[in-house]
């Protein structure tokens, strides 16, 4: 559900800014203020090599060089000398000074080597494992834990600690996802792996805060959001509104302290009568809002992950949990749960099946077509084929209806023919249906929805009958 964003503003500042902190001793020979337009303005490189940290460097024997991506490993190689000095802030927000300032070709030659340039102490190693061997006490636990370390994930804590250290580390890891597969490298997989385990340290659902978006929230959150929704387009300010203000309405993000405007996920949700059919149901221009006493189902229908350099780290599944818990606490009369769902990969897995030259099938036939693919087609680890399928079918929720003609956007007919799904949380059943989607590859189902699967005719008799509770 990621599509490429824009970088955190915090990740662009101006190739002449100074350090953002640390000390900064001696003048800088170069242009000051009132001197002629067009007088050459210091790069990063040069303020930090006359600043008060630059003589730092130069006395314990580092000087970087002029090449930008040099200079970067240069910078990389102190960084993991000072092991956590109080130039250690300083240094870092140098560096990201820097890289920001630096080409793509510069950061990827940087990305590319700083891990092999790192291996692990095998010396280091060696010892603490023969300490171990011997002693096998908690201090020879401790010594080997540290020697095995990754350098290159000492670098990163290093670098987290430069002012927005976090968010110009996640635009790092988007510069390294961004690099074609076909160019990639053990030292880059390794790399990734690195950053992947830090994040998923740091962006912890227990320390990340859970908030309410609103119409009165800042115009930037609210900017980010029309930019960041990735499954309905918002088309504009009064879209958005509609999405956020209505009392049957609501819209929840997760947030890092370190990014309080910025969401790393959020989750538009509907407040309605009934399980709903079709998109338009719920985004429709002229619909009738519905006072929340009379609502009785919660209806998750967007959730849009934020930040491209945190791809892999999982913060859906306990969103979802949290705003369940949350809406259960301010509306107790809720009883169901479920999703209004696209089914991104339908439409390319039809084409394979039919080998890409038959008419787009009928309603009916789409739908019986929509549940062969969500229950049978498997990928890896006999999961759910389709992106969408594994994440809910993976948090434990049930395939609970399959409808036609559910979205008629460009998108919605490109990716699925039109096709959208519910996905019931039926709360006393998730534990059951993640185990046996997990343990056996078996997806859960309404029997509406395996009927479909087994027998087409049938399938549409039994969502004849659920009509009232679900729109067909």
């Amino acid at each position: 559900m990621n599509t490429p964003r824009t970088r955190p503003a915090t990740e662009a500042p101006a190739a002449s800014a100074a350090p953002a902190s640390g000390p900064v001793s001696g003048a800088v020979s170069g242009p000051v203020s009132g001197a002629a337009p067009g007088a050459r303005r210091r790069s990063p490189l040069d303020m930090l090599m006359n600043s008060g940290l630059g003589k730092m460097l130069r006395g314990i024997g580092i000087a970087p060089r002029q090449e930008r991506a040099e200079s970067l490993l240069d910078l990389a190689d102190a960084l993991l000398s000072l092991r956590g000095r109080a130039s250690g802030p300083a240094l870092a927000s140098a560096f990201f000074d820097l890289y920001e300032a630096s080409d793509v070709a510069a950061r990827q030659d940087f990305l590319g080597k700083v891990h092999d340039m790192h291996p692990a102490d095998a010396k280091a190693i060696d010892k603490a494992i023969a300490k171990w061997n011997e002693k096998r006490d908690e201090a020879a636990a401790l010594a080997l834990n540290l020697a095995s370390k990754s350098p290159s994930r000492r670098l990163i804590n290093q670098l987290n600690l430069a002012p927005q250290g976090t968010p110009r580390l996640i635009a790092l890891r988007e510069d390294l996802l961004a690099i074609p597969r076909a160019a990639g490298t053990p030292g880059l997989a390794a790399l990734d792996r690195d950053l992947e385990s830090a994040f998923t340290a740091w962006f912890n659902a227990g320390f990340l805060e859970l908030r309410r978006i609103g119409w009165d929230s800042s115009a930037q959150l609210l900017e980010r959001i029309i930019r960041y929704e990735a499954v309905h387009q918002i088309q504009g300010w009064d879209d958005l509104r509609r999405r956020v203000e209505p009392v049957d309405r609501r819209c929840y993000g997760f947030f890092h302290p370190q990014m309080r405007d910025d969401p790393l996920i959020f989750v538009e949700v509907a407040l309605t009568p009934q399980i709903p059919g079709s998109i338009h149901q719920i985004i429709a221009e002229d619909r009738e809002t519905v006072p929340p006493s009379e609502a009785n189902c919660a209806i998750f229908y967007s959730i849009s992950n934020c930040q491209v350099g945190l791809k892999g780290i999982p913060f859906g599944n306990h969103l979802i949990k949290r705003v369940v818990g949350l809406l259960r606490e301010e509306l107790p009369h809720l009883k169901t749960f479920a999703t209004l769902s696209p089914v991104p990969g339908f439409a390319k897995w039809l084409a394979k099946e039919t080998e890409g030259d038959a008419p787009v099938p009928g309603a009916q036939e789409l739908r019986q077509l929509a549940a062969r693919y969500l229950v049978e087609a498997k990928g890896k680890g006999n999961q759910p084929l389709d992106p969408v399928a594994r994440f809910h079918l993976g948090n434990g929720a049930r395939l609970e209806a399959i409808h036609a003609n559910a979205d008629l956007s460009a998108n919605g007919q490109k990716q699925a023919h039109g096709v959208m799904v519910n996905y019931l949380y039926d709360l006393t059943d998730i534990e059951a249906n993640v185990f046996a989607l997990t343990e056996l590859g078996t997806v859960a189902t309404s029997k509406a929805v395996q009927a479909l699967v087994e027998d087409p005719e049938a399938g549409a008799k039994k969502a004849g009958k659920k009509k009232d509770a679900v729109a067909a």
